[in-house]
């Protein structure tokens, strides 16, 4: 159901909204995750860090998902706002075009430098093979991961978080359980937890994308039928997907740089590593998860020029948030040795040791991490994408020179230490932009 995010009560409409966005994360969490639990359940440590080792790299695909999602979501949610439906369809339908096309392109380009790129981060020999044939499946399954993002971010924009939340808790769950068929029953390895997510991610696509051609059809539209295309919609879109493709993109080549200062250390703290970031991971893609909400929910109110609702949106998005993270710090910090067991075997206790190395040194600082990507949410929302993208890569560029640098006296202990010192500098720079109050002045929509 559609939901209009201009009215009501700021504290009970977030509580709804953004529930079924972090389950949604949580379950989409889930298709990457169960890959490695099952790789290293059933398969070996070897694959488990093959399986972690190519995540590196399709995180720099997920970043052009993601931007693509961000850039329609805020240009959709403001012209819903607005109260602008015919804008809000062209909005939509350029979208697709788009879409498909780039996601064309980006399958191509994967499937030609799988190798090279595996090579650049320094894969062991040993896992080369392993790597290569788990990230080949995934490029392929591409346009599914594409439409699923945009459909999702289309849904939230009109303040739907539910209906992608049904299709993706569906298909996560189905995907667990065909990971371990293809894996023990059909003896397929690692090549069988990626056709298995392949196919899941696939449903979960169409089913997505239909639902949400039925939506669309039941909005009503006064005078002509919505163009199928528009160059000044997709120039607003590019606007804001670019910067946050840009964005994402440079945080996965930082991701894959610190990948390779891990591999240097050899197989078990690549296990070790692989392990504890998927948890990392689940709880960061959470919490950015809460923050595409916020922006979903400022560029509403900032389309409908209702400021102090952006603003409050913020406070009440900064107590959801905070509440996960702290609950997300306890669990890892006391009971994450338990998790990273799901992912290896109890004989593996030089990489259970690193893995919990790394969630102890990280963890204590999700809190920080909460209110930049909060305060990000509200700059993306509004469409101030110049300070978004200073405060990241701020972020990035010092928790990537402090892997390299730490890690040459520190070990790998020091590419720990670089994840909460690079967050506290990005989130020191997104609360000064927020408070300078730039965004508050720009034009929500033309």
């Amino acid at each position: 159901m559609n939901q209009d995010l201009t009215n009501g009560n700021i504290r009970s409409l977030l509580w709804r909204f953004t529930l079924p966005l972090l389950g949604s994360m949580l379950f989409q969490q889930l298709y990457n995750i169960a890959d490695s639990l099952v790789a290293g359940k059933f398969i070996s440590s070897d694959a488990l860090a093959a399986v972690g080792n190519s995540y590196e790299i399709t995180l720099i695909f997920i970043a052009f998902a993601f931007g693509s999602n961000m850039g329609s979501s805020v240009v959709v949610s403001q012209y819903f706002g607005a109260g602008r439906k015919r804008e809000m369809k062209t909005a939509v339908n350029t979208t697709f075009i788009a879409t498909l096309a780039l996601s064309i392109v980006l399958t191509l380009l994967g499937l030609l430098f799988t190798d090279p790129l595996l090579e650049a981060i320094n894969t062991p020999p040993e896992l080369l093979a392993m790597s290569a044939s788990y990230l080949d499946i995934y490029i392929l399954g591409l346009v599914f991961l594409f439409f699923y993002n945009i459909a999702t971010g289309i849904f939230t924009a009109m303040g739907d978080s539910r209906t992608p939340f049904i299709f993706l808790a569906i298909s996560s769950t189905a995907n667990i359980g065909m990971d371990i068929l293809f894996v023990t029953a059909f003896g397929m390895g690692v090549e069988g937890v990626a056709w298995a997510t392949f196919f899941c991610q696939g449903v979960s696509s169409v089913l997505a994308m239909a639902a949400l051609v039925l939506r669309l059809r039941s909005i009503g539209e006064a005078g002509e039928k919505a163009p199928l295309f528009s160059f000044h919609i997709l120039r607003r879109i590019i606007a804001i997907a670019v910067p946050s493709i840009l964005q994402q993109s440079f945080v996965s080549v930082g991701n894959i740089l610190i990948q390779s200062v891990v591999n240097s250390f050899g197989p078990m703290v690549m296990a070790g590593y692989a392990a504890s970031i998927k948890l990392n991971n689940m709880v960061i893609t959470s919490l950015t998860t809460l923050g595409n909400g916020i922006s979903s929910f400022s560029a509403q109110n900032f389309g409908a020029g209702k400021l102090d609702r952006v603003r409050g949106g913020r406070k009440e998005g900064l107590l959801i948030a905070s509440a996960f993270s702290v609950f997300c710090t306890l669990i890892f910090v006391f009971g994450g040795s338990r998790l990273l067991l799901l992912f290896m075997n109890s004989d593996a206790s030089a990489a259970l040791a690193e893995g919990m190395r790394l969630l102890r040194i990280v963890a204590p600082f999700y809190i920080v991490i909460t209110f930049k990507i909060i305060t990000d949410g509200v700059l993306r929302g509004t469409g101030d994408m110049m300070p978004f993208m200073v405060a990241t890569f701020s972020d990035l560029i010092l928790r990537v020179g402090l892997a390299f640098i730490l890690s040459s006296f520190l070990g790998a202990v020091g590419i720990w230490l670089s994840w909460p010192l690079g967050w506290i500098a990005g989130t020191a720079i997104s609360t000064a932009f927020y408070r300078s109050n730039h965004w508050a002045k720009r034009r929500a929509i033309s």
